[in-house]
C-alpha cells in the first residue's frame, strides 16, 4: 500500500458474511472496525425492515458518513475495516473518496446460498425480501477497481486469511 494505511470495505449483498469477516479482520489486526449498518438513520432501517429498498437519495448520506469515517482513520494514519454493501460502482466511488488506501473486498456467491443463510438469520433488520433487489443492483468489481472478489462459501476464517494475505500487515 505504500505510505498509506489500508481502508478495507468488505462488501456484498445482505447475508454474504460482511460483518462477520470484517470483525474477524479487525480482531486479528487491531484495525478500527465499523459496522456499515450503524451509519443508517432509523428511518432507513425501518424502511428496509418493512421490505422496501433504499433509493439513491436515501443512500447518499449513509455512504457519505461511511466515507467520512474511513477518511478520518486514514488522516490519522490508521488502517480500518468497514462492512458495507457497496453494491454499485457509484457507491464504491463515494467510499474511495476517503483516501488512496481504500480497497474493496467483494464476498460473492450464488443467490441460493445467501437465501438459505437469510432463512435462518435472526435479529437483523434487513428483510430477506430485499435479497433479489440487491442482486439486481449488484455491479461486480470492474477490472480497474482496486479490490478482490472471494467466494462467500468459504468459511469466515478462510476468507479472513485470504484477505489478510492480500492486504494485511506484512
Amino acid at each position: 500500500m505504500g505510505d498509506h494505511p489500508i481502508q478495507l470495505v468488505v462488501m456484498g449483498v445482505t447475508g454474504c458474511g460482511k460483518s462477520t469477516v470484517a470483525s474477524l479482520i479487525a480482531s486479528r489486526t487491531g484495525w478500527a472496525f465499523a459496522e456499515g449498518d450503524d451509519f443508517h438513520p432509523s428511518a432507513s432501517i425501518a424502511r428496509m425492515a418493512a421490505g422496501y429498498p433504499l433509493d439513491d437519495r436515501l443512500r447518499a448520506p449513509w455512504l457519505a458518513a461511511i466515507a467520512s469515517w474511513l477518511g478520518q482513520r486514514a488522516a490519522r494514519g490508521e488502517s480500518a475495516v468497514v462492512s458495507c454493501s457497496a453494491l454499485r460502482r457509484a457507491y464504491r466511488d463515494v467510499l474511495r473518496s476517503a483516501g488512496p488506501g481504500v480497497r474493496m473486498v467483494h464476498l460473492a456467491g450464488p443467490y441460493e446460498v445467501v437465501a438459505k443463510r437469510l432463512a435462518v438469520r435472526r435479529g437483523h433488520f434487513m428483510s430477506p425480501q430485499l435479497l433479489a433487489s440487491q442482486y439486481a443492483a449488484l455491479e461486480p468489481l470492474a477490472p480497474d477497481e482496486l479490490g478482490i472478489t472471494l467466494d462467500l462459501a468459504l468459511s469466515p476464517a478462510d476468507l479472513t486469511d485470504a484477505i489478510l494475505r492480500a492486504y494485511g500487515p506484512h
